[in-house]
């Protein structure tokens, strides 16, 4: 891994940052929680990268909340091209 930021995906809408951060902390220092609310993934940022490769290894692909949680390293957003050419 190259970062420390993780995205973490399939997450149930109901689960709040403070969760989110108490299931990370167990791996090292979270620095801070995102989730993007209505749409079910967020980003965790951890301490080191050695921590962040830790809790990707331990929660990818664990149940959290009633849902298989995914775990990887968060890539930077793509540029998407504004589409003008909409229809009514």
């Amino acid at each position: 891994m190259q970062g420390s930021k993780l995205y973490c995906g399939n997450l149930s809408y109901s689960v709040t940052n403070t969760q989110l951060e108490e299931l990370f902390v167990q791996y090292g220092e979270v620095k801070s929680v995102n989730i993007i609310e209505g749409k079910g993934f967020g980003f965790v940022e951890m301490g080191s990268t050695d921590e962040a490769e830790k809790a990707k290894e331990a929660l990818n692909g664990t149940d959290f909340d009633g849902r298989t949680m995914r775990v990887d390293e968060a890539q930077p957003p793509r540029n998407r091209e504004r589409r003008d050419n909409r229809r009514y």
